[in-house]
């Protein structure tokens, strides 16, 4: 793996494949997974709730997974979770063991070495599951629903089929009432994509990174909305992305 320094100290690495980090190295590793993805998520999902469970759109570097467990500890919630986590690249997952995770995501590495060598991790209040293969497939086959998705696949330029409008139509149908979608892109064919599968689009809270999106089913979040519709009058060519463009790449 080709490690590199992000901003905050924290390591990623970078996809040949897809000619791309796995994090923000303005941001940081560490920080765009807290700030983006597990802060905002924690902070609207239903403090009611005893057990959630998250899909985290792909494993990756395991960043989003292991930061959930950070927050979650440090902030002594009681919360039962599930965390399932489609990835194609199982090399990768197998050779998480020897990856520099920052200081506070030390005392997981047990948790790393479980699941790198097995591919999953279960204790009395966790249970991990990394789905090897395509994020699309699991979708389909799956019978699970979600409380929370850290939609966190490479970015549209460079993985488009998991940002589509068929993509959406195929995660709205695994997400609870109130689930919490979350993502660094602000984009609006993505935010097109969400829209039109009856998914609400929200501006992130203000958390010190790049700002994102939020989506949703619920139309009564405590944060501003976006209104697609308006964009859509302002721009009549905004479209969201269809399999059709990118399946013969």
């Amino acid at each position: 793996m080709e490690f590199v320094e992000t901003a905050d100290g924290s390591y990623t690495c970078h996809s040949e494949q897809f000619d791309e980090c796995y994090h923000s190295t303005k941001d940081g590793a560490f920080k765009e997974s807290l700030k983006k993805h597990i802060e905002p998520a924690f902070t609207l999902i239903d403090s009611s709730k005893k057990e959630l469970t998250i899909l985290d759109i792909c494993f990756g570097l395991g960043y989003n997974t292991l930061t959930t467990l950070y927050y979650v500890n440090k902030n002594v919630f009681n919360y039962k979770l599930h965390i399932v986590s489609p990835e194609f690249d199982e090399f990768l997952v197998r050779s998480l063991d020897k990856f520099p995770y920052p200081e506070p995501l030390q005392s997981f590495k047990p948790i790393v070495s479980e699941i790198s060598k097995n591919g999953c991790y279960e204790d009395e209040n966790i249970r991990i599951n990394v789905v090897f293969g395509d994020a699309r497939e699991f979708l389909k086959r799956t019978d699970l629903t979600f409380d929370i998705v850290y939609q966190d696949a490479f970015s549209p330029k460079k993985n488009p089929l998991l940002w589509t409008k068929e993509y959406f139509a195929d995660l709205s149908k695994h997400l609870t009432n109130d689930a919490i979608v979350t993502t660094y892109s602000l984009a609006t064919p993505v935010r097109m994509g969400m829209v039109e599968n009856s998914l609400f689009v929200y501006e992130p809270p203000s958390s010190g990174v790049r700002s994102g999106t939020i989506a949703s089913p619920s139309s009564n979040l405590p944060l501003n909305k976006i209104d697609m519709a308006l964009k859509k009058e302002r721009n009549p060519n905004a479209a969201p992305l269809y399999d059709k463009d990118f399946k013969e790449q």
